[in-house]
């Protein structure tokens, strides 16, 4: 009971529009109130617990994803895309899903997506004759990519609240990432097919094609290049995550200075600031989740929800539906960090329980928090996809609601009841 107070509490203050990091305060609180804590122990355990290695790839990766926005990396990665696919009807929706997903590889956060390729494609798109609530709700989906295809920030919290690997997590969320980009292309492709006014380039000889295709890549490549180093330095047994994550940072300085020449000084004193916050900010949140959480396990509060739902039944699938539905209601009223770090702890000894794999229940999280960041009242996403845009939030409530029933929770039941989508490279990589 006290722990349904708390995240009523919790909510509460959100949807009143108190910052998140002192909604979860206010949780805490309420937490050490009613099961009479010592509140000095309790916070001291609450820094000891976020005094974690696995923790220093927050604000690196974070800062790499400023710096990649505002480096110039975005208008590249376009270009790129636009050369493969750029002149077919719809070619412009796809580059925009394509590009999310390789900017999703090297920035690992959808907001620093949305800002980067919302604010250059948007126009683009309404210029050719894309509807301007289609084309925001396309971008608010095809961003949260960066959630689902490593390096991923909410991968990163996931694994450290459930003592998870890091890298096994990465992997994990790889194929529903990959499955829900196909499915995006294949609905814009539909869509736009039935679109009147399209603009559409006229097409190129073979040859000259293949040209623009050639200086493309060759523009492209210091960007393309920066998942294979990251990732490839993890899985290669080069460095580990947290070392990766360094790595993202050396790399995306010379490339944004002196490649795309996006950054000046100016703007990456601004970078580092931003990124400085927004670490901030979720290290907060962090460290009163791992106290709640600690209060949570001292108060045996998983283990109740767990005997709770499995005395509603204890069908696996029947359960693994009732988590779906939990998760998705949950993602509309908290956010992705919110989420990850205070409701998969506290759903994970069921999932345990039922035979679901610690690594497959994080793939399952990382596609639930997709529908989540897209679903108002929070929806914190698809509300900046509207500010990029420039449209009200009635002309784009259809189109996302088109793009979440047929892309994102297809994607979430596979993951959910199949659960080899995910599991498939983590075991390939000896993680499993």
């Amino acid at each position: 009971m006290g722990a349904a107070i708390a995240l009523v509490v919790l909510v509460f203050l959100m949807l009143l529009g108190v910052p998140i990091a002192f909604s979860f305060a206010g949780m805490t609180l309420t937490l050490v109130l009613i099961y009479g804590l010592d509140m000095s122990s309790i916070m001291t355990t609450g820094f000891w617990m976020v005094n974690s290695v696995i923790l220093m790839a927050l604000p690196l990766f974070i800062m790499a994803g400023y710096l990649m926005q505002r480096g110039g990396i975005a208008e590249s990665l376009i270009g790129f895309s636009n050369s493969l696919i750029g002149r077919i009807k719809g070619g412009w929706g796809a580059t925009l899903v394509v590009t999310s997903g390789i900017f999703g590889a090297m920035s690992g956060t959808a907001t620093a997506a949305t800002a980067a390729i919302g604010t250059i494609l948007m126009p683009t798109m309404a210029e050719r004759g894309y509807p301007r609530g289609y084309s925001a709700a396309l971008l608010g989906i095809s961003s949260l990519l960066a959630i689902l295809i490593p390096p991923s920030i909410t991968m990163i919290l996931y694994a450290f609240v459930t003592r998870q690997s890091v890298a096994a997590c990465f992997l994990t969320t790889v194929g529903p990432g990959i499955l829900l980009m196909l499915i995006l292309i294949v609905i814009n492709a539909v869509y736009t097919s039935r679109l009147p006014g399209l603009k559409i380039e006229p097409p190129l000889h073979f040859k000259a094609q293949v040209k623009k295709v050639g200086r493309q890549t060759v523009h492209a490549s210091p960007a393309l290049l920066t998942p294979f180093i990251i990732l490839g330095g993890i899985y290669g047994g080069v460095f580990t995550p947290t070392e990766a994550s360094a790595v993202a940072v050396a790399y995306s300085i010379p490339i944004g200075f002196f490649v795309y020449r996006g950054l000046k000084l100016g703007i990456f004193g601004r970078s580092l600031y931003d990124a400085a916050t927004t670490t901030g900010v979720i290290m907060i949140i962090l460290l009163f989740s791992m106290v709640a959480s600690r209060i949570f396990t001292l108060e045996r509060i998983p283990q109740q929800l767990t005997a709770l739902i499995l005395g509603v039944s204890d069908n696996k699938y029947i359960i693994l539906l009732m988590v779906n539905i939990f998760l998705i209601f949950m993602g509309m009223i908290m956010d992705d960090v919110s989420v990850t770090v205070i409701i998969a702890p506290m759903l994970l000894p069921t999932m345990m329980e039922i035979g679901i794999h610690p690594v497959h229940f994080g793939a399952i999280v990382g596609t639930s928090v997709v529908i989540g960041a897209n679903s108002p009242p929070v929806a914190p996403i698809l509300y900046m996809a509207c500010r990029i845009g420039n449209v009200k939030m009635d002309e784009i409530i259809k189109p996302a609601l088109m793009f979440m029933l047929i892309g994102a929770l297809p994607v979430m039941l596979i993951t959910t009841y199949l659960p080899d989508i995910s599991l498939f490279l983590p075991r390939l990589f000896g993680y499993l």
